[in-house]
């Protein structure tokens, strides 16, 4: 019986090979708009660290008080005092502060060329590496001790390496940054988590260039002033040693927990020090702390821009009027055969079988849209850097779970926009459409 529908189909389509090629149309164009930028916002909102990011938190304490937030959240970062005392009291698995930095660098001499390079990098704790599970192409991570001994080591991309030494294992060699050498002790494969979650939350196309010890760069002159949050009349501007006694907060900071049990200690933990930090006086509110797993976090932060939000609905909007419009060539496709459907009421077919034959009919058609919706989503893919920025554009790309998807969704929708007019087409007087022919 599936294959006569089928065949009836195949037969009605071809006699309205037009109406046809415009409902196909109508159903590609609007899947291929939704499906596009749901490509981007699925991009954008992707778990950076899937495979750990339940295990990853940001530990938030109030150092600015009630009031400095409209919705009371904690900030962000830490105060030096705070971020400093989590890492003394080590109540996780692994653990880093962490300072986002701009820097000029170059190689140290007779090791390349004399040229500076701008870079952008880290400030961390050896832990950080194994903790975010950074892969390395050279060499390894810092050891505790070095960060102990406040030793001037560094990690380096392998794109810093090849500007640096033209690639290869240059692990052991040096660079310059701001007067100082730094020990290369690994180069790290291509690792650039969109968006960083572990600082400043941002969407780039380039990685990490370096990753330098905290212990040492706080030591150090390398920073001499660093942006920072403070409440008001509390910043102390360009004076570095004035920031790290202040309470202002410019710190991140990251600590795997790899039990619930570990996560409702170190919640405990939180509250138990903000309490104690009121009690000593340097805070007169109520401990106000947070723990945020990375997806929590993201999701809090709303690191999703606002614009692909609304372009994605505006694109389920395109779908919606591209439906309706479907719903109405259907009808009229559908209703045209008034004739055929009251002969073969008459001969016997019951509303079930005008129901399977249209439905068909229909699928043929979704097809058919989501196979032209599959080329216009992969043209719109590809060309989505001349409308958004290449930051965000990057992040879409073509799967098979995306092709799936956009097959299914043509299909659904017009099986959905057809049900209407099938349901019309069903109703349809045998004995009237007798009468008249």
């Amino acid at each position: 019986m599936f294959a006569y529908y089928l065949d009836l189909a195949a037969r009605s389509l071809r006699r309205s090979a037009g109406l046809t090629a415009l409902i196909i149309m109508a159903i590609g164009f609007g899947v291929a708009g939704s499906m596009t930028m749901y490509s981007v916002f699925r991009g954008l909102s992707a778990d950076p660290i899937p495979w750990k990011s339940s295990r990853l938190f940001m530990p938030q304490i109030d150092a600015l008080g009630p009031g400095h937030r409209d919705d009371g959240e904690p900030p962000v970062n830490l105060t030096y005092t705070d971020a400093m005392e989590l890492m003394r009291q080590h109540r996780a698995a692994y653990q880093s502060a962490i300072i986002q930095m701009w820097r000029a660098v170059m190689p140290s001499d007779g090791q390349g060329g004399d040229s500076i390079i701008d870079t952008r990098g880290y400030a961390v704790y050896g832990e950080f590496f194994p903790m975010l599970d950074v892969p390395f192409l050279y060499g390894r991570a810092w050891s505790a001790d070095d960060d102990t001994k406040k030793a001037p080591v560094a990690v380096i991309s392998d794109h810093l390496n090849r500007q640096l030494f033209g690639g290869g294992d240059n692990v052991g060699k040096t660079l310059v940054m701001n007067g100082h050498v730094f020990r290369i002790v690994g180069i790290l494969k291509y690792w650039n988590p969109r968006p960083a979650y572990f600082g400043g939350l941002r969407y780039t196309l380039e990685e990490p260039d370096f990753f330098l010890s905290l212990p040492f760069v706080l030591g150090s002159d390398i920073i001499k002033n660093q942006q920072a949050e403070c409440a008001n009349g509390s910043d102390p501007g360009t004076n570095f040693a004035a920031l790290l006694r202040s309470n202002c907060v410019w710190l991140s900071f990251m600590a795997e927990l790899d039990s619930a049990t570990a996560v409702q200690n170190y919640q405990q933990f939180l509250t138990a020090y903000a309490s104690q930090q009121q009690q000593l006086g340097r805070f007169n509110w109520s401990p106000n702390v947070r723990l945020y797993d990375v997806p929590a976090f993201l999701d809090r932060q709303q690191v999703v821009p606002v614009n692909s939000r609304v372009s994605l609905l505006v694109a389920q909007g395109l779908l919606l009027v591209c439906l309706v419009n479907t719903v109405g060539l259907l009808l009229a496709k559908f209703l045209r055969r008034s004739g055929e459907i009251g002969v073969r009421r008459a001969l016997g077919a019951s509303r079930s079988a005008i129901y399977a034959q249209f439905l068909t009919e229909a699928a043929i058609i979704g097809i058919g849209g989501g196979v032209v919706g599959l080329m216009l989503t992969a043209i719109g893919v590809v060309s989505l850097g001349a409308v958004i920025p290449e930051k965000y554009a990057v992040l879409a790309r073509i799967d098979p779970a995306l092709l799936a998807l956009t097959l299914l969704l043509a299909l659904v929708s017009t099986l959905l926009a057809a049900s209407y007019p099938v349901y019309r087409a069903s109703r349809v007087p045998p004995a009237l459409q007798l009468k008249a022919q």
